[in-house]
């Protein structure tokens, strides 16, 4: 079979050497696993050996002079994000090598401040810095090293600290520290407030990783957020190139398209929409665990018993779930159900009575029994309006949410409203909510349901 490996002058005149090597890293033990591919690993040593004499020997942080050229641009590698796909070669077989390779590539610089409880995120490009805590969550799944475990799981707190309502983050792509007021500055100095597909990608990779490693719920509602507020909500990708990029939560806000034709999130926007299906359910040897509601059914094999699940909602526009079992044989195993941080009041019932004291919000619901087929669980988390500032410093600067999704004010002018104006939201259609406020009913919309209408995010309440 005749195949092709990239020449050594592709990295040495590429502005991305290490980000370019790490997709056919990708690409290739992905072709192994999924379709077979004989020759994928065969390939990937003539990649590897040809790539690593044109990249660094270790991570180099971003912006940092290593190569011979003296541009900016040729600043901008990321070789401290290629662990991840390393350790997984490692991991499928591709042999020892891969695991040495991850390991010296590690980006202890960041890891070992952010172990220790540091934040050191001020500054730093928001994506790939994001995206590089799933090498730590790699090498704490390969290695065994609860130092990088402690360097993502940190770093998540540190990161929600400083992320919109959205969930979203990183205003003109850079990340802020525990005292900045980027958020609150970013809502008059910019559009580009978030990389949707980009960070949603990354976002969905690392509280993947974080909730398979702890079943802290707390990892699913961040997801969950980032979803309907964010990626759900992008512009579609266009055949000439024309790619959504940045979500805008301006004050004068607008979705609209990328000036450069085919950018990085045109193909991060794929890969975000293949995940969809990984995020919603997880499994153990106990049980199954219900992460994320849609429409979906599941199947699975709980030890001899094959099982399946259906879901039925209206979720997030309703707060009713309805889950169908079906199995071989009746069988005792555990389902866990995720109770969102915000909804008080959640209930649970199996086959029409009430499970006492299950729905905390915040935790796994968590009920084991011997399922039978026909049985049926039914939850309702109720949809309560709140309001969240941008940061502690701005408690009049308020975004308006109903249960998981954040409500957008159509209007390039927000008018004047009060906090109890806001909460008084009524929904007046599946998908749409009316506020009145001193001039008037003004419409709130979901970032999904918002097409070319100018938006506020946040709303400066009186």
């Amino acid at each position: 079979m005749y195949s092709q490996t990239i020449s050594g002058d592709f990295y040495e005149k590429n502005r991305f050497p290490a980000y370019c090597y790490d997709k056919l890293v990708c690409g290739l033990i992905d072709s192994h696993q999924y379709v077979g591919d004989p020759d994928a690993f065969s390939i990937l040593e003539r990649t590897t050996n040809t790539a690593l004499p044109h990249l660094p020997g270790r991570a180099i942080e971003h912006g940092r002079q290593w190569r011979a050229n003296p541009a900016e641009g040729y600043t901008w590698d990321e070789s401290y994000t290629i662990s991840e796909n390393l350790f997984l070669a490692y991991q499928r077989g591709a042999g020892d090598r891969y695991r040495s390779l991850g390991t010296q590539y590690l980006d202890d610089e960041y890891y070992d401040p952010l172990a220790e409880g540091r934040n050191v995120l001020a500054g730093r490009h928001a994506y790939s810095y994001v995206n590089s805590l799933c090498s730590a969550m790699q090498a704490y799944l390969t290695l065994g090293s609860a130092k990088h475990l402690r360097a993502a799981s940190n770093a998540f707190e540190m990161l929600r600290a400083q992320s919109f309502a959205t969930g979203g983050w990183g205003p003109n792509e850079f990340l802020s520290g525990p005292e900045g007021s980027e958020l609150v500055t970013s809502l008059t100095n910019t559009h580009s407030s978030f990389e949707t597909p980009c960070g949603s990608y990354a976002h969905f990779k690392l509280t993947r990783y974080l909730l398979r490693v702890t079943r802290d719920s707390r990892y699913g509602d961040s997801m969950e957020r980032v979803m309907y507020n964010a990626i759900l909500g992008a512009k579609p990708l266009l055949a000439d190139g024309s790619t959504f990029y940045y979500a805008d939560y301006n004050f004068k806000g607008r979705k609209f398209y990328k000036e450069n034709r085919w950018p990085c999130c045109s193909g991060t926007l794929p890969q975000v929409a293949a995940d969809y299906r990984i995020n919603a359910y997880f499994f153990d040897r106990d049980g199954l665990y219900v992460n994320l509601f849609i429409p979906s059914s599941v199947r699975w094999t709980q030890g001899s018993t094959q099982v399946s699940l259906t879901q039925k909602t209206a979720y997030p526009f309703d707060g009713a779930v309805r889950f169908d079992i079906t199995v071989s044989k009746t069988t005792d195993f555990a389902l866990h159900l995720r109770i969102p941080a915000w909804a008080e009041g959640a209930s649970i019932f199996v086959n029409g009575k009430p499970v006492p004291a299950s729905a905390v919000p915040g935790k796994f619901a968590t009920i084991r029994r011997p399922w039978k087929t026909g049985d049926r669980i039914e939850m309702d988390l109720p949809m309560r309006m709140r309001l969240e500032a941008i940061d502690a410093q701005h408690p009049r600067t308020v975004a308006l949410l109903c249960g998981p999704l954040v409500l957008f004010a159509i209007t390039d002018a927000p008018p004047g409203v009060t906090a109890r104006q806001l909460l008084a939201a009524k929904k007046t259609g599946q998908e749409t909510w009316q506020v009145e406020t001193d001039r008037g009913a003004m419409s709130m919309l979901p970032f999904t349901t918002i097409a070319d209408q100018p938006y506020s995010t946040y709303l400066i309440v009186k």
